[in-house]
C-alpha cells in the first residue's frame, strides 16, 4: 500500500467511479442480491465515507480479493487507506482485531464503521512480496512480525471460528469443490488433505492457541513508512481474519506461497526446506506447519477455481507433487 502514487484531483463528494477486480466482482455476485447491491452502491458508499470522515479518496489499491481498497487523505493532509469489505465477510472481526492490537503487529486503525464493513487505516509502504527478497529473509521477517501479532490478547470468549472448526470447514470445502469442479486433482491429494484436516481438528487445544492472523502471506505484510513501536520488524499485517488457533496455522499459510518456484524446481525438497526454516525461526512444530500448509494449499486451489481463477490449478499441481 504505497502512499507515493499520484493522487487524482477529487472532490470529496464527487469521486471517480470505483472499479473492482474481476475476482472481487465474482465474489460479490456469488452472494446474490446483497453482493449486487454492494457493487451498485459502492460509489455512494465512498462518497458517504468521504463526508463522514472528512477524507478524500484517491486511486484504488490492487490486490484485494474481498474488498475495495483505495488511497485516501485526511483533512489535515495525512495519507490513509480506505477499505470497504464485501457483505458477509469478516470485517467486524477485522475491525475488532485492529482496534485491539492498537498497532502491535498490525496496521493502525484510524476510524471504522462496522455496520457498513468500512475501515480507515494508516498509510503503509509496499508489501513484503513486492520487495524481491530471498525466501529465508521473508521467512525470518514474517516470523518476527507474527510473533508481535500473536502477543495481542485473545478475545474474552473464543469466537465461533476456531482452529478446530477451521479444519472442519476446509474439509467440507474440499469435498464439495472437488466434486463440483469435476475432480481437478487426484483422489490421493484429497484424501491426504482430509486426513490432515482431521489431525489438526483433533489437535486443537485452546491453552496452546493464539488469536491468529488467518491469512499472513507476504502480500499482507506491509512495510511501515517510518519506525514505530509495535512494528519492530519494519512490517505490520493487514486483513486479519481473526480467529483462535494454534500458531502453526499461520505459518502453514506462509508455506502456501512460492507456488511458481515450487513448480519449477524439486518441489518436495523445496517445500520441506521452507517448512524447516519456518519451524526454526518460529520454534513451532514442523509437522503441524506442513499439514496446515498442505491443507490450505488444496483448499485455496479449489476455492479460487470455483471463482474462475486459473491460478488455483497451480496450487493443486504443487500438492500433487507432495503426496
Amino acid at each position: 500500500m504505497t502512499d507515493g502514487m499520484r493522487w487524482a484531483s477529487i472532490n470529496p463528494m464527487h469521486h471517480t467511479s470505483a472499479t473492482v477486480s474481476p475476482f472481487v466482482r465474482a465474489k460479490a455476485e456469488s452472494f446474490g442480491e446483497p453482493g449486487l447491491a454492494w457493487l451498485d452502491g459502492l460509489d455512494d458508499l465512498i462518497a458517504e465515507m468521504e463526508q463522514q470522515w472528512s477524507i478524500t479518496v484517491g486511486q484504488p489499491i490492487r490486490g484485494g480479493t474481498s474488498s475495495y481498497v483505495a488511497h485516501a487523505r485526511t483533512i489535515d493532509g495525512q495519507g490513509a487507506v480506505l477499505k470497504l469489505a464485501l457483505p458477509h465477510f469478516w470485517a467486524p472481526h477485522e475491525i475488532q482485531r485492529l482496534d485491539q492490537a492498537a498497532g502491535r503487529g498490525y496496521a493502525r486503525l484510524l476510524a471504522s464503521d462496522p455496520d457498513r464493513n468500512v475501515m480507515l487505516m494508516e498509510a503503509l509502504g509496499p508489501s513484503m512480496s513486492q520487495l524481491g527478497w530471498p525466501p529465508e529473509q521473508v521467512i525470518k521477517t514474517v516470523c518476527a512480525t507474527l510473533q508481535q501479532a500473536w502477543q495481542v490478547e485473545l478475545p474474552e470468549t473464543v469466537p465461533a471460528q476456531t482452529g478446530s472448526s477451521k479444519a472442519q470447514d476446509l474439509a467440507k470445502l474440499i469435498n464439495r469443490a472437488w466434486r463440483g469442479l469435476d475432480q481437478p486433482c487426484s483422489k490421493e491429494v484429497i484424501e491426504t488433505a482430509l486426513r490432515y484436516a482431521e489431525r489438526r481438528a483433533a489437535a486443537y487445544n485452546e491453552d496452546r492457541c493464539v488469536a491468529v492472523h488467518g491469512d499472513p502471506h507476504s502480500g499482507n505484510a506491509m512495510q511501515v513508512l517510518s519506525p514505530r513501536s509495535g512494528a519492530e520488524s519494519g512490517f505490520v499485517y493487514v486483513d486479519p481474519e481473526a480467529f483462535v488457533a494454534e500458531p502453526a496455522y499461520d505459518l502453514g499459510i506462509v508455506l502456501r506461497d512460492w507456488t511458481e518456484e515450487f513448480l519449477n524446481g524439486p518441489t518436495r525438497s523445496l517445500v520441506r526446506h521452507r517448512c524447516g526454516l519456518l519451524a526454526e525461526h518460529s520454534g513451532l512444530d514442523g509437522d503441524a506447519i506442513w499439514e496446515w500448509g498442505f491443507l490450505e494449499r488444496v483448499a485455496t486451489g479449489l476455492y479460487v477455481l470455483e471463482f474462475g481463477a486459473a491460478w488455483g490449478q497451480e496450487h493443486l499441481d504443487v500438492a500433487e507433487r507432495l503426496v
